[in-house]
C-alpha cells in the first residue's frame, strides 16, 4: 500500500524538478529583458491565433525574429577564464554574506561586459525528502495528504544569490568581483561552481561559461539578541574539574602550580615562586566549585523541515552566546542519530565551537523522547540548573519538567509553538515566569522580553 501511494505521486515530483529545473534555466540564460520579452511573446501568442480579429500576431513575428536573433548571436561566445572565491570560514542564517572572487582571463583579448553568476548545489530535495514535505503540509492543512493553499515559500532553498558585475578583464589579467549571497539555513552551503555570462547584442540572451569552483561554507545558526537573563541555580561541587576549566575554584586539595591567567584569584598567588620565577605564578588545586547549566534541546519532530526545529535551535544559539563566560560551564544536551553532550565554557571550548555544533543539529523522528529524557537525567546531578527549549509540551515533556523539579534542579522552560497555541501550566503552574511560549514570527520580541 505504501508503495502504490508513492507511485503516485512520483509524476508530480518529477513535474515539480521539470518546472523548477526549466525556470532555473531561463533564470541564468535569459536577461531581465528577455524575460520580458519571451513573456510578451507567450502573451502574444496565445491571443493573436484569431488573426481576422486582432493584429497581435504582428507582434508575436517582431518578438519572435528579435529572440532568434538574440540566440543565435549569444551562443557563440567562446573563452577561457579560471576563478577562486575567498570565502570567510563561518556564516551565519539570515545575514548577508559577503565575500570576493578573483576572475582571471588568460587569453590575448580583453573582456568586458560580463557578469558573475554564483552555482549552488542542487537544493531539490529527493522524493522522500519531498513526500515528507508534503505530508508535513497535510497534517498543518487537516488532512493526511494535500496540497495545502499555504505553503511555505521555497523550504529547501538554501541562500538567495545574485549576480555581479565584472570589471573589464585585461588580457593575461585578473579582476577581483565583491559578492554578496544570503544564507537562509544553517548548515553547510556547498557552491558548485561559478558562471560567466555575456550577453546579446540586444541585451536579451546570454552565453556563459561555467567554471569549476567547488567550495562549502559553515553556516551557523542565527541568533537573538538578548537582554542579561538571571539563570537559576548556584555553584555545585564538580569532581575534577580542575583538570578541565581554566581557572582554579574552591577546593583546597593543591595539585600544581602554574602561570597567573587574569581573573585568578590574589589569594591563589605563590608569592615564593612568583619571587624565582620573576612572573606571577598561582596554586591549582584538584576540584572545584562552580555554576554548570545545561542547555537542553528537543529535536523530536516528525515535520521535514521543521520551522520550529529551525527556531528551537536559534534559541539555543542565542543562550549560548549568552550564558557561555569564564565563569561557568554549559552543557549542550541533545539527541539526533545518538546522544549528544557538548560541554563549552572556562577554556574547554568557546561559543563558536557550540556554534558550530548546533548548525549540525537534525531533527530526530525515529526514536522516542524518553531518549533525551534519560540524558539529562543521568547528568542532572552535575547542573546547577536547566534551560530546557522544547518543540511541544505534551505528556513525555511534562513528565522530564517534573522529573526535573522532583531532583531540586531550577528550571527555565521555552517552549515553540505555532502561532496562536496555549500552554497549560503543567508541572510549573506555581513557578511563574519559568514557563514561557515563544510563538513562530515573535520570538525576537518575546526573547527581549525574559528576565
Amino acid at each position: 500500500m505504501r508503495s502504490l501511494f508513492q507511485s503516485a505521486y512520483r509524476p508530480v515530483f518529477w513535474s515539480y524538478r521539470s518546472v523548477s529545473g526549466l525556470w532555473y534555466w531561463a533564470g541564468r540564460r535569459f536577461t531581465r529583458a528577455g524575460l520580458c520579452v519571451a513573456g510578451a511573446l507567450l502573451l502574444a501568442g496565445s491571443t493573436g491565433l484569431d488573426v481576422e480579429r486582432t493584429v497581435t500576431y504582428q507582434s508575436f513575428a517582431v518578438l519572435l525574429g528579435l529572440l532568434v536573433i538574440a540566440f543565435a548571436t549569444g551562443g557563440r561566445w567562446r573563452a577561457k577564464f579560471s576563478a577562486e572565491r575567498l570565502l570567510p570560514r563561518l556564516g551565519t542564517a539570515g545575514q548577508p554574506l559577503r565575500y570576493r572572487v578573483r576572475v582571471r582571463n588568460p587569453g590575448a583579448e580583453p573582456q568586458a561586459g560580463l557578469a558573475l553568476l554564483e552555482e549552488l548545489a542542487d537544493p531539490r530535495p529527493t522524493f522522500t525528502e519531498w513526500l515528507a514535505y508534503q505530508q508535513t503540509e497535510g497534517r498543518r492543512a487537516g488532512g493526511a495528504f494535500r496540497f495545502s493553499q499555504r505553503r511555505r515559500s521555497q523550504p529547501f532553498r538554501r541562500a538567495r544569490t545574485g549576480e555581479a558585475e565584472v570589471p573589464p578583464v585585461p588580457a593575461r589579467g585578473e579582476a577581483e568581483v565583491p559578492m554578496e549571497l544570503l544564507p537562509l539555513r544553517r548548515g553547510v552551503l556547498r557552491f558548485a561552481g561559478l558562471t560567466l555570462a555575456r550577453p546579446d547584442v540586444f541585451g536579451l540572451f546570454r552565453s556563459l561559461v561555467r567554471l569549476p569552483a567547488a567550495q562549502s561554507v559553515l553556516i551557523l545558526p542565527r541568533r537573538y539578541p538578548m537582554p542579561p537573563v538571571a539563570l537559576p541555580g548556584a555553584m555545585k561541587y564538580q569532581q575534577g574539574g580542575v583538570a578541565l576549566a581554566a581557572n582554579v575554584g574552591s577546593s583546597e586539595e593543591f595539585v600544581a602550580l602554574r602561570d597567573y591567567r587574569p581573573g585568578d584569584p590574589v589569594r591563589h598567588i605563590h608569592w615564593r615562586s612568583w619571587a624565582r620565577a620573576g612572573r606571577p605564578i598561582v596554586k591549582e588545586f584538584a576540584d572545584e566549585y562552580f555554576v554548570r547549566h545545561a542547555l537542553v534541546l528537543d529535536t523530536f519532530t516528525e515535520d521535514f523541515p521543521s520551522d520550529q526545529l529551525e527556531e528551537a535551535v536559534a534559541v539555543a544559539a542565542s543562550f549560548a552566546c549568552t550564558v557561555l563566560t569564564q565563569e561557568s560551564l554549559l552543557d549542550l544536551l541533545f539527541v539526533g542519530p545518538q546522544s549528544y553532550k557538548f560541554t563549552a565554557g572556562r577554556g574547554l571550548a568557546q561559543a563558536d565551537q557550540m556554534l558550530e555544533v548546533l548548525a549540525a543539529v537534525q531533527a530526530c523522528g525515529d526514536r522516542p523522547f524518553a531518549t533525551l529524557e534519560h540524558l539529562v537525567l543521568d547528568h542532572v546531578a552535575l547542573v546547577s540548573g536547566c534551560i530546557c527549549v522544547l518543540l511541544a509540551w505534551d505528556e513525555p515533556r511534562q513528565r522530564l519538567v517534573k522529573r526535573l523539579r522532583q531532583a531540586g534542579v531550577p528550571l527555565l522552560v521555552l517552549v515553540v509553538v505555532a502561532p496562536g497555541v496555549k500552554l497549560a501550566p503543567g508541572p510549573l503552574a506555581d513557578e511563574p515566569g519559568r514557563l514561557r511560549t515563544l510563538e513562530l514570527g515573535k520570538i525576537e520580541s518575546q526573547l527581549a522580553a525574559l528576565k
